[in-house]
């Protein structure tokens, strides 16, 4: 589809025009206006001038933004769409957050009669889209694809209870306070360490933002960690959504690239650490290092009785069950198309050692959740 293909290209079967445009260019021409993608971003693996020029300055945006994201976009687009949201300098903005597959709700008449009234406001100044529209549109997620629609004024929500759970590699828990110093090593192409909280006593919603504080050393100069957290049944079985391009999703992940883990200051948050990636600190093997990983938003109300659970480990996350496989290839096995394979970036030698999760007072690695409370009821 370059441009320059002229009569070599398609037509519109609508209007009969060239498809790539009328220029008729030589194909040492369009070979010179080609760049490769691929070798352009293995020669740049830190935030650099090719990233920033490359780079919106979202601040800059004025014009009214409505931002619709998806609980199952991990790795996609959902933490674009909740950072356009709040990083956009529009007086007028408003995110919108759902659940399905990536295309299908756009389709629907919930969504279609959405974006209706917002260009019917914004392109041709109808109706009452400020007093009718919250800031924030959530439509809060429950075990076995069931949404219920709810306003709110504000991302994350001010109400959040954050609530600090700790690991316990010992009894591989996830408990209220950090215990006795404890390790467990790991292989980081295998399974991991996973880790359970106590079941729910009362129905909890869990929405916003999410971090994981972890010490691990490294057997390597470099490890990748990623982290999943999980919802699972009294039955002990986990509960699974359909996300934007993967069918068989747990609630979210997060991915921290171990000699990425400088933070930027002013840009992080306690729920959300902030990375600049423009540097790289290698790992002294051994070393205990402390890492911020950033869990991409969700929402799930957990059932009395259902539990949290998190992943650590090396890898893409593996539901370990076939799946049906994508339109580029891809087996969908729990991460959908995004993965993290390219043997370039991550060669076995340096990203397939042994590493070591450390757990205790010493090293109190956490999982931060965001609890949201019932509104409380007018008297």
């Amino acid at each position: 589809m370059q441009h320059g293909l002229g009569t070599r290209a398609a037509r519109n079967e609508r209007n009969g025009r060239l498809i790539t445009g009328d220029d008729e260019l030589s194909d040492t021409v369009l070979a010179a206006n080609r760049r490769d993608m691929h070798a352009d971003l293995l020669d740049h693996m830190l935030w650099d001038e090719y990233f920033r020029e490359r780079s919106a300055d979202l601040s800059a945006i004025e014009v009214p933004v409505l931002s619709a994201g998806n609980w199952g976009g991990q790795a996609l687009h959902l933490r674009g769409n909740v950072e356009g949201y709040l990083r956009a300098g529009s007086a007028q903005k408003w995110l919108e957050l759902h659940g399905h597959p990536h295309w299908a709700l756009y389709y629907t008449d919930y969504a279609t009669e959405l974006q209706r009234r917002f260009f019917d406001r914004f392109l041709k100044e109808e109706g009452d889209w400020e007093t009718e529209q919250p800031p924030v549109l959530l439509q809060v997620r429950h075990p076995g694809e069931r949404f219920e629609p709810r306003a709110e004024q504000e991302w994350p929500l001010a109400r959040t209870e954050w609530t600090q759970m700790f690991l316990d590699v010992a009894s591989q828990s996830l408990v209220d306070q950090p215990g006795a110093p404890a390790s467990v090593e790991y292989d980081a192409l295998g399974a991991g360490v996973t880790l359970l909280a106590a079941p729910f006593a009362q129905q909890t919603e869990i929405t916003g933002p999410l971090s994981s504080r972890l010490w691990i050393s490294s057997s390597t100069e470099d490890t990748d960690v990623f982290v999943v957290l999980h919802l699972f049944d009294p039955d002990g079985k986990e509960v699974r959504f359909h996300g934007a391009t993967e069918p068989q999703q747990s609630i979210s992940q997060g991915w921290l690239r171990a000699s990425h883990r400088a933070l930027d200051p002013e840009r992080s948050h306690p729920y959300r650490p902030f990375h600049p990636h423009d540097r790289r600190e290698p790992l002294v093997p051994g070393v205990v290092y402390e890492l911020e990983v950033e869990i991409w938003p969700t929402c799930v109300v957990a059932p009395a009785g259902y539990r949290l659970g998190l992943t650590v480990l090396g890898r893409d996350w593996d539901h370990g069950e076939p799946g049906p496989v994508s339109h580029l290839g891809t087996e969908l096995r729990g991460c959908g198309l995004n993965v993290h394979d390219d043997p370039v970036t991550r060669p076995a030698d340096v990203y397939g050692g042994r590493v070591t999760l450390h757990s205790g007072v010493d090293h109190p690695s956490s999982l931060l959740v965001p609890i949201v409370p019932p509104r409380r009821q007018p008297r």
